[in-house]
């Protein structure tokens, strides 16, 4: 996996099967877990910070084609990166779109697609996804 991606985290796990457009383009910060069938399709820089919990099928998307359907039969194709903060947690079968930022320590309801920056410390879900309501703050003696 170190050989695949830019940069693998000490102690991320990655599940197999992951699927990628380069590989190199993604940093995966450490003690990050990726589940199944997971595709990053990495044309831009995706970057994934620590401590991350990544659902299965999750789909990180980077690139974007144009609206002028002349210009898509000419196969023309860019990228915006992804930025997934700190203590995130992508339920399964999300997707982020190209150009989005979600906060660190933000929960993306399954299923949901991520078509605008997060901010930090949210509930979101929904398609679009919507914020559904603040992160409690963690101390030190709650119960998970």
């Amino acid at each position: 996996m170190a050989a695949l991606v830019g940069s693998l985290g000490e102690g991320a796990e990655v599940r197999a099967p992951l699927y990628v457009d380069y590989g190199y383009n993604i940093t995966i910060g450490p003690r990050t877990f990726v589940n199944f069938g997971a595709v990053m399709l990495d044309v831009a820089r995706i970057s994934i910070g620590a401590d991350v919990q990544i659902g299965p099928n999750v789909q990180l998307l980077t690139p974007t084609h144009p609206l002028d359907a002349e210009l898509r039969r000419a196969k023309w194709e860019a990228a915006e990166p992804i930025t997934i903060g700190d203590n995130v947690w992508l339920g399964g079968g999300v997707i982020v779109c190209p150009g989005v930022t979600i906060g660190e320590n933000t929960v993306v309801g399954a299923g949901a697609v991520v078509t605008r920056d997060l901010p930090p410390n949210v509930v979101a879900a929904g398609v679009p996804a919507r914020v559904v309501r603040q992160v409690p703050p963690s101390s030190p003696d709650s119960d998970l």
